[in-house]
């Protein structure tokens, strides 16, 4: 097997509201879009972000009707204070603090509009102190 591309679908209330959400405050891109549907993409993130209307009928019926509950959306940054310092800037609100677990993971969360979890997270355990 090769794969050649990834992707994590997330079924929401309010495509335009995560895929704005995405756009303005990470600088993922729309690279495709349709009623009930957006694609997002960059360049570095190895991944696209898929955004679904809940009850979109093209879904199995077994999916359609839930929600993104308990995933999280991690992405590895290089500078995680600069960017938690930018995001506050830009009005975000912080839902989970920036912290550290004793194995060095360093990390914070913030919620999109249809309450998907966003995470910036330093795994390279570097020291704040």
């Amino acid at each position: 097997m090769r794969i050649t591309a990834s992707a994590v679908s997330l079924n929401v209330d309010d495509v335009s509201a995560s895929s704005a959400f995405l756009v303005e405050h990470f600088g993922f891109e729309e690279k495709m879009a349709a009623p009930g549907f957006a694609s997002l993409g960059r360049d570095d993130a190895g991944m696209n972000v898929i955004f679904l209307r809940r009850g979109l009928e093209t879904l199995p019926a077994d999916q359609r009707d839930h929600h993104a509950d308990g995933l999280i959306l991690a992405f590895e940054v290089d500078d995680l204070e600069g960017e938690l310092a930018r995001l506050r800037a830009e009005g975000v609100a912080i839902t989970m603090p920036l912290t550290e677990e004793e194995w060095g993971e360093r990390a914070f969360q913030v919620r999109d509009p249809n309450g998907v979890i966003v995470q910036l997270v330093d795994w390279k355990g570097a020291s704040s102190s």
